[in-house]
């Protein structure tokens, strides 16, 4: 009998998500200081582990629950920046892989919204949906003149052209993130954007105040 396949999540390592083998796994983990890893007998319990059960992964979840520390950057150095604007980004542990996304407030680094992690994505979707994610809620709230920061080029096109171009093929596992583009590009569609939409300069100001600190 053939031994029953594994599947690996990596919550620290080099790149973080699900993989299917020990060999990828390791390439993660080796040599990473902390590495936080564990092997599960599902694709499944592996996806809803890394996506956060509190009922199984109760130590762990409370080790890494306040996320990735940044180093403290004094916004306010820098009289350019809109302290009163939202940032967003997103990560992907592969192309395509695990993809997620957050917004956060620039003057208090407050987490706004998270999304993810959904299977078969791309880092240019994550940007995406997090751009358009901030500005359906920051419409929903009457903010219509908050500004949104991203370091996406990509994203900024898809949303001014009001359509993602991207090369990534449907497929089972991520059809519930294409239901999420889909629905993403509908509200674009069908709303007039009025909130500024800006570049965050990160070789003057360093990483966006949303990046997920996994580089």
């Amino acid at each position: 009998m053939a031994p029953r396949k594994k599947f690996y999540v990596v919550w620290n390592g080099f790149a973080t998500g699900v993989f299917d083998s020990w060999e990828e796994c390791q390439l993660q983990v080796k040599g990473y200081p902390d590495a936080r890893f564990k092997s599960f007998d599902s694709q499944e319990a592996a996806v809803a582990a890394y996506r956060g059960d509190p009922a199984e992964q109760l130590e762990l979840l409370s080790a890494i629950a306040k996320g990735p520390s940044h180093e403290h950057v004094n916004y306010e150095a820098f009289p350019e920046i809109r302290l009163d604007a939202l940032a967003v980004d997103a990560a992907c542990s592969r192309n395509p892989g695990p993809v997620e996304y957050q917004g956060v407030w620039v003057r208090t680094g407050e987490r706004i919204f998270h999304a993810g992690p959904f299977e078969g994505g791309t880092n240019n979707i994550g940007e995406y949906l997090a751009l358009v994610h901030g500005l359906a809620l920051l419409t929903q709230q009457g903010r219509h003149n908050v500004p949104i920061y991203t370091d996406s080029r990509t994203a900024r096109s898809w949303v001014r052209n009001r359509q993602p171009k991207t090369n990534l093929k449907p497929t089972a596992a991520n059809a519930p993130l294409f239901e999420m583009i889909r629905r993403a590009t509908l509200w674009l569609q069908t709303h007039e954007i009025t909130n500024p939409i800006l570049t965050w300069d990160t070789p003057v100001w360093g990483e966006i105040p949303a990046d997920f600190g996994r580089k």
